[in-house]
């Protein structure tokens, strides 16, 4: 209906109502009069007659049936039910009412009782006092002191009253868990195609809804609910937004929510979503309540998910919900942005292929960006080449770093090239590397490589070598090159004793890093590598698959996955063909180690009459190396002095007795 037509059928609906409860108050007076109350000279046959003409005549008027009756046929009221409901609501409307009926002298308080209505009413009948009549069941009343049931105060359920005045709401018990959701973002066209078919999904041939449970399941809250909600406008609903954790445990009280549910959702026009982002499934009796619940409630229902789905015995849908495609994401970007703020070469291919982020969240940083450094601000400095692009990529690794934080240890790279002292080949293959991730945008979706396949479009990468060789600085240079995260992941503490677990834990890793495109360091593979064996129990053949999985995940990761071992002898050549990049991180040699020394210090760091190659005699690692450094500088600090081969000295004595060894007198003897 137009507002106007609103405004009318409002109207219309109070009159409507109130003519209905002054048919009822003409009943309790002609009650009253025939015990001989006196109530002044009434002709109740042809009082009764007119405002029964009146009811059809406003019926006629009315484009959409009355609040009354809509409560009357939804929930199958009786006669003497409706007439006990409207009592109670003339109570609250009609102080006329509560008058006669202080008159009549027989209740101890202005609302009616049960024994009341049975004296009135001459279609009064008992069986709408039972729990599970519609007066009680749906709420409909609330009874004020069940001590005696026939004696105590009804009074009209609070939701209902002004659901009968035309102003339909959520019953205050439930509107405390949930609140109407509000629209904040925007679908891409690959949602709206999801939206379709849920639609189509939830449409009986004769054009009304059916009433399955819709599971929406995905990494991004926000894009399932935009989803929901274009859904529910379809069917003319509000959306209402729960959050599970809100839920009770109590068996009854779920049941009580559930059905309040139902009589709201019956009467108002909405929808229900359910948020289960971040449920744990194994917390067995919330998931028993939630499940109950689930069971319980009617209408159009969501239920948002991330990896798991609810065992029910309802019909329930299940719809997937990846993230906007890179060309959907590319245009949001473009939609973003203000026109001056995307002039940085290949800004807009930078932020694509590095980021897998929802609509709402490039929208979001494209506002954030555009009200600090757009037009409307010109007081900011813009002049900076590049800040535009900094500003973004930093704002965008915000976005996508809490999932992460949770399940890896995030790893600041300050490492440039210079500071890597390996043979030309293997930095050669590092750049190579950078090369891949930075260009992987134009290769696989301008170039046509993504279009045959999303397998192998993963940058995997196998740094092998001892512990202390530069692996990890590796990792911290591409990082720091790209600009992007770098997440350092032990696989130790991931591979589970129990079976399937492991790959659980690597699917959580890989789902959440894919929103940020971050590189991800693997650590102490050998804790999979290592059990990697023929198969000659269960055990064995899943931890192949374990292996298998992690190989998997790696070639469909869209960002660089690094993997460090010292076992390469141990891997097999189905495995290595299934890395991109295999990079060997020798022993240093001599003019290697004296070279590590020279970059070991920083510049603030005061040093006197060092002699590197001296110290490139020691036959240590990189990582040791940067290890009797520091402790070096300690020992000159808390001497203060500025650091020199005898601190130096020191500090090698305590890293070898550390790594169980002896300093030869070739390695130190000529240092003092």
């Amino acid at each position: 209906m137009s507002p106007e037509k609103i405004d009318i059928w409002d109207n219309l609906n109070r009159q409507f109502l109130l003519t209905e409860i002054e048919l009822v108050h003409l009943e309790v007076k002609r009650f009253i009069s025939g015990n001989g109350i006196q109530q002044g000279r009434i002709d109740f046959e042809s009082e009764q007659k007119c405002l029964e003409e009146e009811l059809k005549s406003l019926t006629r008027e009315m484009e959409a049936p009355s609040t009354v009756m809509k409560i009357s046929n939804l929930f199958g009221l009786s006669v003497f039910e409706k007439k006990i409901l409207l009592l109670c609501a003339g109570i609250e409307l009609d102080s006329k009412l509560s008058e006669t009926l202080a008159k009549f002298g027989k209740t101890v308080s202005p609302l009616p009782t049960f024994s009341l209505c049975m004296s009135v009413f001459r279609d009064a009948h008992w069986s709408a006092f039972l729990p599970e009549s519609p007066l009680r069941h749906w709420f409909l009343i609330d009874i004020v002191n069940t001590d005696l049931l026939t004696l105590s105060p009804i009074k009209i359920n609070e939701t209902i009253l002004h659901y009968l005045a035309g102003l339909p709401q959520i019953d205050p018990s439930f509107s405390e868990l949930a609140s109407p959701y509000i629209q904040i973002g925007r679908m891409v066209k690959s949602h709206g195609d999801i939206a379709g078919n849920i639609i189509k999904a939830l449409t009986t041939s004769d054009g009304k809804p059916i009433i399955p449970l819709v599971q929406l399941s995905g990494d991004d809250r926000q894009d399932k609910l935009e989803i929901a909600h274009h859904v529910s406008r379809q069917f003319g609903l509000s959306m209402i937004l729960l959050s599970a954790f809100s839920l009770p445990t109590d068996q009854n009280e779920i049941s009580r929510k559930a059905r309040i549910w139902n009589r709201d959702s019956a009467l108002g026009s909405w929808s229900l979503y359910i948020d289960c982002e971040d449920i744990i499934p194994e917390k067995t009796e919330f998931i028993q309540s939630l499940g109950r619940f689930l069971e319980l409630v009617n209408g159009i229902s969501f239920i948002g998910t991330v990896n798991w789905s609810p065992r029910l015995i309802r019909r329930m849908m299940n719809f997937e919900i990846p993230k906007p495609g890179q060309f959907e994401q590319y245009g949001l970007w473009k939609e973003a942005l203000e026109p001056g703020l995307r002039k940085g070469k290949g800004l807009l291919d930078t932020l694509t292929s590095q980021f897998n982020l929802s609509a709402s969240s490039i929208i979001s940083a494209g506002t954030e960006i555009s009200n600090t450094y757009g037009n409307n601000n010109p007081k900011v400095d813009k002049s900076t080449p590049g800040i535009i692009q900094k500003k973004l990529v930093e704002s965008c690794s915000k976005m996508a770093r809490p999932k992460l934080d949770k399940l890896a240890r995030r790893i600041e790279p300050y490492a440039v090239w210079d500071d890597l002292v390996l043979p030309d080949q293997q930095k050669s293959t590092l750049k190579e590397i950078s090369l891949h991730v930075d260009h992987r945008l134009k290769v696989y979706y301008e170039w046509g490589f993504a279009d045959s396949s999303g397998r192998g479009l993963g940058i995997s990468a196998l740094f092998t070598g001892d512990s202390g060789t530069g692996k990890t600085m590796a990792a911290e240079v591409i990082a720091n090159e790209l600009k992007l995260d770098l997440y350092k992941i032990d696989l130790s503490q991931v591979v589970n004793k129990y079976i399937g677990e492991t790959e659980k834990n690597l699917k959580k890793i890989f789902d959440a890093a894919d929103e940020g495109g971050v590189i991800l360091l693997f650590d102490e593979a050998d804790a999979l590598f290592g059990k990697r064996s023929d198969v000659k129990d269960s055990h064995d053949r899943y931890a192949n698959i374990e292996v298998s999985y992690l190989l998997q995940r790696m070639e469909m990761y869209r960002g660089l996955a690094i993997l460090t071992t010292n076992m390469k002898s141990a891997l097999d050549q189905a495995f290595m063909r299934r890395i991109r990049f295999v990079v060997s991180f020798p022993f240093p040699d001599s003019s290697q180690r004296a070279g590590i020394w020279k970059r070991i210090f920083p510049e603030k760091t005061p040093t006197r009459d060092i002699d590197y190659n001296k110290l490139s005699k020691l036959n240590v690692s990189g990582g040791n190396i940067r290890n009797i450094a520091l402790n070096a500088a300690f020992i000159a600090a808390s001497e203060g002095q500025a650091v020199g081969m005898e601190h130096i000295l020191r500090a090698a004595k305590s890293e070898y007795l550390k790594l169980n060894k002896i300093i030869s007198p070739a390695e130190t003897g000529n240092w003092i």
